[in-house]
């Protein structure tokens, strides 16, 4: 009878439930598993005034822009990896601080954003190139859908804290955006106390290969 049983319901290792406390001040989870940083160095070359992030390396140069304290119980399909983003306010120029942005490896994953301090947008843009912008202030819930590079953007003057859950199986491409030129949209101070879209002019269209490996053999399903 107990043999029975065991074919019939094979042994499965259960993950142990867990809870993680969010620090809106550090941006830090309890219970973490991971963090990663990027000091103001390290974002070289994203901002299009190069002449103004050279002036502001002496002053910034080793400082955190932005930190993610996160969750990762496992990279296998079915599972989630979540945890919270916390980014400075500031500007290069008139461009407004950004994380570096990326794709999902599997790009059909989709991604939740939950914002819960300051004032930020998701600026995303497909394979093909076209832009969407979504606003994220506190308790505001963004959802990225599969096939959308998304990048986050601080327009505010305090520091932006967002929960994200993704699959687990997701992984990153941050290179689908340097070899575009950046993403095509780029975020500045319109001199009014808020933000525009303006054109990015170093963006050069992908070639029809690779926006159809961005998106995969599924393109036509969502068309």
């Amino acid at each position: 009878m107990n043999e029975e049983k065991d074919e019939e319901f094979p042994l499965i290792q259960l993950f142990e439930p867990v809870g993680c406390a969010v620090d809106l001040e550090t941006g830090a989870i309890s219970n973490a598993t991971g963090a990663y940083q990027k000091r103001f160095r390290d974002l070289a070359g994203l901002y299009a005034d190069e002449a103004a992030f050279a002036a502001m390396q002496g002053e910034w140069d080793d400082t955190v822009v932005y930190e993610v304290s996160e969750f990762r119980p496992n990279e296998r399909s079915g599972d989630l990896i979540f945890g919270v983003t916390r980014m400075l306010p500031g500007k290069v120029g008139t461009e407004y601080f950004v994380t570096r942005g990326h794709i999902h490896r599997q790009s059909d994953r989709p991604e939740i954003y939950y914002g819960q301090k300051g004032r930020g947008l998701m600026l995303m843009e497909s394979p093909d190139g076209e832009v969407r912008i979504v606003e994220i202030d506190a308790q505001t819930v963004c959802y990225v859908p599969p096939y959308w590079i998304h990048r986050s953007v601080n327009v505010g003057d305090d520091e932006l804290v967002m929960l994200f859950c993704y699959p687990a199986d997701s992984g990153q491409d941050y290179d689908c955006i340097a070899k575009a030129g950046g993403m095509r949209a780029r975020i500045v101070d319109d001199g009014k106390g808020g933000w525009k879209q303006i054109d990015n002019p170093n963006w050069r269209m992908r070639d029809p290969a690779t926006i159809a490996a961005l998106y995969g053999e599924k393109k036509e399903e969502t068309a």
